[in-house]
């Protein structure tokens, strides 16, 4: 079958699924492939769910016509994915970065729906399933896309952008993640930068932070780059104003000021901030609607949180962690004026051989004198050596049952650590 004869079934049948257990009727299910699963196996049950069809790559559990066979299910995928892109023919907005991607993206749709139809990717779905299945939720009526963008080693990025065929591009910064996949630091730089190459050789629009020395290094030569960030050059920009724990600045848009208070915790969301309406800016979203979509904006999924618990307030962000978020977490929390402060500090993930000493890193660039409580959770916190008053815990696990007996109570608590550590596990503690 002919991608163009695919394409036709999807579009009598545009719901998506590649998982059986959420079939949704008349939809395609994907059988796709992972380390511990085959997707094959569960595609008579899809069909039982009430999926239309079901595109499998092993002949072995074709059953009738409601199975649709081809060479690799995942490539099928991407490939009808990058045909709808094509057939959409809309802006499609590229966002990839270190730290801050999935913020800025959010705060980005929230900016441009306030003018256009806007789709952009759900949740966490930036990688080599999740940019296909985003791109194959655009409809007929989406006049704007913003897909976010992953990588966890060389290449991926190029990979990505040729499914989505993005016109506009951000790279949110470029910091020290993924080091096991990467090896090295300058591929992280590459890797990051295939966005802004794909972008260039396709006459496209890039957007960047022009205090970000990095990415400033990686536009030279692109005149018509827009900036955000820097108040010399940039038609964006922003000065944070210290008042309370939330994010509040004064924006300047095209020298016009605007006092803006978010509902973000932490400082150094001001970049994301920027980013959004820089961008909001460029598809002449009005000043006035920018503000607004930047004020109203709550952030979830444990990203740049805070709320209140019976006994304690929490300032949560465990989503993701790396060298550079968690310190700037750490020093965004201890310059607050703010008593009776504790710190829940989870691994960082997927840092390579540095990773045990990138631990230690965090932790000298810790002011102990701060803080009340630290407590450490995960195999490399726990391994570190560190003072008598630092409480350390292998997993979420054992740092629940401490707190089952011991509970901590009227104080302010920042929860920082890769997702992994499933940190919000232990919120229900505190």
């Amino acid at each position: 079958m002919t991608i163009n004869e695919l394409y036709k079934i999807y579009q009598k049948h545009p719901q998506i699924t590649t998982d059986s257990r959420f079939a949704p009727k008349n939809g395609l299910f994907f059988a796709l492939k992972g380390e511990h699963f085959d997707g094959n196996v569960f595609a008579q049950k899809a069909i039982e769910n009430g999926c239309a069809y079901a595109i499998i790559d092993n002949p072995k559990f074709f059953k009738s016509k409601q199975f649709i066979l081809v060479e690799d299910v995942l490539s099928t995928l991407q490939q009808l994915a990058n045909y709808h892109r094509q057939q959409l023919k809309i802006p499609v907005i590229g966002i990839t970065g270190t730290n801050g991607k999935t913020t800025t993206k959010e705060l980005l749709a929230s900016v441009l729906s306030m003018k256009y139809n806007v789709a952009y990717t759900q949740g966490n779905l930036n990688n080599h399933i999740g940019v296909p299945l985003t791109i194959l939720s655009f409809t007929e009526n989406t006049e704007l896309g913003i897909v976010e963008m992953g990588a966890n080693h060389l290449g991926e990025i190029k990979n990505l952008c040729a499914i989505a065929d993005p016109g506009y591009g951000l790279i949110t910064n470029i910091g020290k993640a993924h080091l096991e996949g990467f090896r090295t630091f300058d591929n992280i730089i590459k890797t990051k930068n295939e966005l802004y190459d794909y972008i260039t050789q396709n006459n496209g629009q890039i957007f960047y932070n022009a205090k970000d020395q990095i990415l400033s290094q990686l536009i030279i030569g692109n005149n018509d780059a827009v900036s955000y960030g820097d108040q010399k050059e940039s038609k964006v920009y922003g000065i944070i104003k210290k008042d309370g724990i939330f994010l509040k600045l004064e924006a300047v848009i095209e020298k016009k000021s605007y006092n803006l208070k978010t509902k973000l915790i932490g400082d150094y969301n001001i970049d994301n901030v920027l980013a959004a309406i820089a961008i909001g800016n460029y598809f002449n979203v009005d000043d006035k609607k920018i503000i607004k979509a930047i004020e109203r904006y709550k952030p979830d999924n444990n990203r740049s949180q805070f709320f209140k618990t019976r006994n304690n307030n929490l300032f949560l962000d465990a989503y993701n962690a790396n060298p550079i978020s968690m310190k700037a977490a750490i020093k965004n929390f201890e310059q607050l004026d703010i008593p009776h402060k504790s710190l829940i500090l989870g691994d960082m993930f997927e840092l390579g051989d540095n990773a045990l000493n990138d631990h230690y890193d965090v932790m000298n660039n810790i002011d102990h004198k701060n803080y009340e409580n630290i407590f450490l959770v995960g195999e490399l916190f726990a391994s570190l050596k560190v003072g008598e008053n630092i409480l350390q815990f292998a997993n979420v696990d054992l740092f629940k049952d401490w707190l089952n007996k011991n509970p901590v109570k009227g104080s302010n608590i920042l929860i920082k650590g890769s997702r992994g550590n499933r940190l919000e596990r232990i919120i229900e503690f505190l």
